[in-house]
């Protein structure tokens, strides 16, 4: 489908599933050489990035741990510019090397917090890799270790990411037309 509605919104195909997967196996192989001998603690931020994470994890072949954190920052096509904590780290993560997996870094807002956190919690190091980044939205100087794929700051839909919580089951990913 190269047009979808989701809602009041239409949307157009702009990023195939063969080009995210593409992009994931790039990532999952330079994470390999980069972190082996690390026994990293992934950190995957849901719910945006559980897609990303599950099809990361197939590729990532060293010894690692995955848990899960769910943080908000969103209503509608919009960022809020505050993040709220729904689910919480149940791990410690002190003296650990810790990937935090995100879907998509725009204004940096959220990743900057959760750096932060994970700081103040003992991490030994922390690493970020995301899927998506859209430059032109940051607002923050964090330090991304590993981008897949930058976009243009248009809101998008799929692959985990969604409008009003729909979207997120689509295996491609789709831009807002209108």
């Amino acid at each position: 489908m190269s047009v979808i509605t989701i809602k009041d919104k239409r949307f157009r195909l702009s990023i195939t599933h063969e080009e995210i997967q593409e992009a994931v196996k790039k990532v999952g192989e330079t994470i390999n050489k980069d972190l082996a001998d690390t026994n990293p603690l992934f950190i995957c931020v849901l719910n945006g990035a559980f897609m990303f994470a599950g099809d990361l994890m197939k590729i990532v072949d060293i010894p690692c741990q995955i848990t899960f954190v769910k943080l908000s920052s969103y209503e509608g096509l919009v960022t809020t510019g505050t993040v709220k904590e729904v689910i919480g780290l149940n791990e410690s993560v002190v003296g650990r090397n810790v990937v935090v997996v995100e879907d998509i870094v725009d204004t940096g807002i959220t990743m900057e917090k959760i750096i932060k956190s994970l700081e103040a919690k003992g991490a030994a190091d922390i690493k970020v890799v995301t899927f998506l980044q859209k430059p032109a939205a940051l607002q923050r100087d964090i330090k991304i270790d590993y981008i897949a794929m930058k976009i243009p700051n248009d809101f998008i839909v799929g692959y985990g990411l969604d409008y009003d919580s729909y979207g997120r089951n689509l295996k491609d990913i789709y831009t807002v037309i209108d």
